[in-house]
């Protein structure tokens, strides 16, 4: 079954790069149904309902935070950046122009 997840020809792909490209989708997946979730945790009235897509919703980031993990330990660049970004105070621009300086 084709796929738009690759630009290039998948034949072409490393098994290593195939995967990256895997968990990446996943990862947008997961990310497009945390913000589904999002907005509909937003207007729901009902709260039984609102309490069951906000259980589902953590789900979601359990998985999209699963995907992250994966993907920083295969690169390391990403994760020189990731931790020194997120989660840090101060300028977020300034924190993310000081990581740039950490990749080669």
């Amino acid at each position: 079954m084709p796929t738009e997840q690759y630009h290039e020809p998948a034949q072409e792909l490393s098994e290593e790069t195939r995967t990256f490209a895997r968990m990446i989708q996943s990862m947008i997946e997961e990310a497009d149904a945390i913000n589904w979730y999002e907005q509909r945790i937003s207007v729901e009235k009902d709260k039984a309902a609102k309490a069951i897509m906000t259980n589902a919703q953590k789900e979601e980031f359990k998985h999209f935070s699963m995907d992250l993990e994966f993907l920083l330990r295969k690169k390391s660049d990403w994760k020189t950046m990731i931790q020194t970004v997120v989660g840090k105070s101060g300028d977020i621009v300034k924190n993310a122009e000081k990581g740039e300086d950490k990749i080669d």
